[in-house]
């Protein structure tokens, strides 16, 4: 087997694990165990804690103590006990630590990805900017995929998903051991203070600090649509009218049209690149998440489930402009001694403590503003309410963004 198709195989299952149950998680949350909101903002905390720690910790352990191909399948094993675990909780607070420490696992696994195609690629004489891309996509088919075998075979209520995304990262932690060797490439020419006083020194320039924080509240709002989607549309099975439409019969297949834009818009960022400023494109993302939240708060699955369509082909835009254009930013405004060091904290304010910020704050946002009882005392929530608060925050984050952010001088 090719190289090129080992590691098709491996984005592909990488990200199939994800997409088995972290769009439906939410429905298993409400529908079958019927816990609060507050205490499903704290799952989702998850990723953005894991995201916090663990990047750094492997990233250390495959620069100085075992092969990249190995850690990687290490985690991926560990990974996959934990989702078989997951249908064992019996409260919240027991789900939250089994997901915790899945995420701990299954988080670095993202970057060891690309360090692991990158060096396979690179000693196999490829070109790496040429050929991972198309590699790469497969990750997010893999997503789709994902989606529709959960979707199809109705298991979205079902622990069933979470054995789907156990048994799959077991796979490919076995699969990983067999992929060519990326050992350890000693040690790092700086060490952690001297990272640290680099960063200190991008925080001090205000329109990068504005740029950071701007990220965090853009990774909290992905957080919010990652989190209810999928239950949004569920919750309609309550309504005669609605539960048997298409789209409440297979929620998570409508919800993959959103990975299957995010395909076709990464596509289309070079021509917006050549034709806006970065800070245009970005400001066309912000504007998107706007359109995201309020399609969906108007939308419903029968005459509106245009409005749930479109919301979902926005997402592309929303999702794709603004992380590959902040990357892009960085490369062309930070010095390029502390660029790399840039790129990591920016994937930290977006996946680590924007997606905590938006976890935490929307949870505690739905369970005591926007959710009620009905006659038989289950919990009812108010989803075209929660969807136009998120529209109005996405609003004033687009507003603030393009009041006060000016780019900084390109550094070489």
């Amino acid at each position: 087997m090719g190289i090129k198709l080992r590691l098709i195989i491996v984005n592909f299952l990488q990200f199939f694990i994800w997409g088995s149950w972290l769009l439906t998680i939410s429905v298993y949350w409400f529908g079958n165990k019927q816990w609060s909101a507050a205490n499903f903002g704290q799952i989702f905390s998850t990723m953005g804690i894991a995201a916090l720690i663990m990047p750094t910790f492997t990233g250390y352990l495959a620069d100085r103590f075992i092969s990249a191909q190995k850690l990687y399948g290490i985690l991926h094993i560990l990974g996959g006990i934990g989702l078989l675990f997951v249908p064992q909780a019996q409260e919240p607070m027991q789900l939250f630590w089994i997901i915790l420490a899945t995420m701990f696992c299954y988080m670095p696994t993202i970057p060891l990805s690309n360090t692991v195609g990158y060096h396979i690629l690179k000693t196999n004489n490829f070109d790496v900017v040429k050929t991972y891309p198309n590699i790469r996509v497969w990750g997010t088919i893999g997503f789709i995929v994902a989606l529709w075998t959960v979707s199809l075979n109705h298991i979205e209520n079902s622990h069933l998903q979470f054995y789907l995304g156990g048994s799959v990262a077991l796979l490919l932690g076995i699969i990983s051991f067999t992929l060519p060797n990326c050992p350890p490439l000693g040690k790092k020419e700086k060490d952690a203070p001297s990272d640290l006083s680099a960063l200190h020194e991008l925080w001090k320039n205000p329109q990068f600090a504005l740029f950071f924080i701007f990220s965090m509240l853009l990774g909290a709002a992905l957080q919010l649509t990652n989190a209810y989607g999928d239950t949004f549309i569920s919750s309609f099975s309550s309504i005669p009218e609605y539960s048997q439409s298409l789209a409440v019969q297979y929620p998570a297949m409508i919800m993959s049209i959103s990975q299957i834009s995010e395909t076709l818009f990464i596509l289309a960022i070079p021509f917006f690149m050549r034709r806006f400023t970065i800070k245009q494109v970005m400001l066309i993302s912000m504007v998107a998440w706007v359109l995201r939240f309020g399609l969906f708060s108007m939308g419903n699955p029968g005459d509106g489930l245009w409005m749930i369509v479109l919301s979902c082909i926005v997402y592309g835009m929303a999702f794709d402009f603004f992380n590959v254009s902040g990357s892009l930013f960085i490369e062309q405004n930070i010095d390029a001694k502390v660029r790399s060091r840039a790129q990591g904290l920016f994937t930290m304010m977006v996946n680590g403590v924007g997606a905590i910020f938006g976890s935490l704050v929307s949870g505690y946002l739905i369970e005591h503003f926007f959710t009620s009882q009905d006659t038989n005392g289950i919990a009812v929530r108010h989803w075209p309410e929660i969807w136009t608060v998120f529209t109005i925050y996405a609003l004033i984050v687009t507003i603030l963004f393009a009041i006060f952010f000016r780019s900084p001088q390109t550094q070489k």
